[in-house]
């Protein structure tokens, strides 16, 4: 099952008005309404598709997709919003995102393709082109001009714009938001770039940061490449929460604005329950931990959520098969 980011959907319910029900909206894909906008968060692609169509049988969404584009802010995109900003041109601005879009979605693929006229940046999602899909696709292509006109000094327009399914009853929206013709039922999904632009230097290109946080996402991908973006942001909750005893779930699926329901699922869908990665969390917490002498015992029991040294101890040999004072000194700390 594919997955993407909540701040999708949150933008989209946003961008639809009042003339939704958004709580019922939200809560109905297992996002908190009244939770904080957290966009690692995710969500199951499907139930994403079926809010979009929601909303379109309930007002008339064809500028949708562009209105949520235009709202997109480079900041709401973490490290590689940051490194999109950071990297030198606009061409390597989009490579980063060739790359690192996993961090967002595992639904979409992009790709940098050489033109004869320049270069195509293409969106690939597979699947069933249902309207929610669609809907989604336009939003993306829009976003991807939203963020580049915020980093480039000169006004960013494409030669063209290319979009797989058939045209709305109007695409005057979209041509004056992309700035060229917009050619629906097309071959991709896809944006045309002239090689001037893609070469325009960033208001803020650093090669020096640009380094630093390129590294930095590239550890972020090497993680979730053997586990889930849910299951790694949960057990970060749960780390953070543990100097304040153990955490419930109810409260850490609220950070992740989530619904305790929806977070529950979830994590059963990747074969995982809240308790066990609450234990891993403070096992793993436990073992960095008493590599570093600095910390006591009694200091390591309190950070991992054990009222008392003793239920530590005997947590940490159910977990390992020895205690705690053991463990350290096998790692030759003692």
């Amino acid at each position: 099952m594919g997955y993407v980011t909540s701040l999708f959907a949150r933008k989209m319910v946003a961008a639809a008005g009042d003339g939704i029900d958004a709580s019922t909206l939200l809560a109905v894909v297992g996002i908190d309404p009244d939770g904080p906008w957290a966009p690692k968060a995710m969500i199951p692609a499907a139930a994403y598709y079926d809010m979009l169509e929601r909303i379109a049988r309930q007002i008339d969404a064809t500028d949708l997709p562009v209105r949520v584009g235009a709202t997109m802010r480079l900041d709401e995109y973490g490290a590689l919003g940051l490194a999109f900003k950071a990297a030198t041109t606009l061409g390597a601005s989009y490579a980063r995102v060739e790359r690192y879009a996993r961090l967002w979605t595992s639904v979409v693929e992009y790709e940098l393709r050489p033109d004869p006229r320049g270069t195509i940046f293409i969106l690939h999602r597979p699947g069933e082109r249902r309207l929610g899909m669609r809907l989604s696709n336009e939003a993306t292509l829009a976003s991807a001009i939203s963020i580049a006109r915020q980093v480039s000094p000169v006004p960013v327009a494409p030669l063209e714009v290319l979009i797989r399914h058939p045209a709305p009853a109007s695409i005057k929206a979209h041509e004056d938001w992309f700035g060229c013709p917009v050619r629906f039922g097309s071959d991709l999904d896809a944006i045309l770039f002239s090689r001037e632009t893609l070469a325009q230097p960033n208001i803020l290109g650093d090669v020096g940061i640009s380094s630093f946080l390129v590294s930095h996402l590239d550890k972020e991908l090497s993680e979730i490449a053997d586990e889930a973006p849910l299951v790694t942001d949960t057990k970060d909750a749960i780390a953070q929460a543990l100097s304040e005893g153990a955490p419930k779930m109810a409260d850490i699926a609220r950070g992740l604005g989530l619904s305790a329901r929806s977070f529950h699922r979830r994590l059963s869908e990747h074969g995982m329950s809240f308790q066990t990665l609450t234990e891993e969390t403070r096992r793993e917490l436990a073992e960095g931990l008493l590599c570093d002498e600095g910390h006591s015992l009694a200091e390591i029991a309190f950070l991992t959520g054990f009222a008392e040294q003793s239920s530590f101890t005997r947590a940490f040999k159910r977990w390992v098969g020895m205690t705690p004072a053991s463990y350290r000194k096998g790692r030759g700390r003692l």
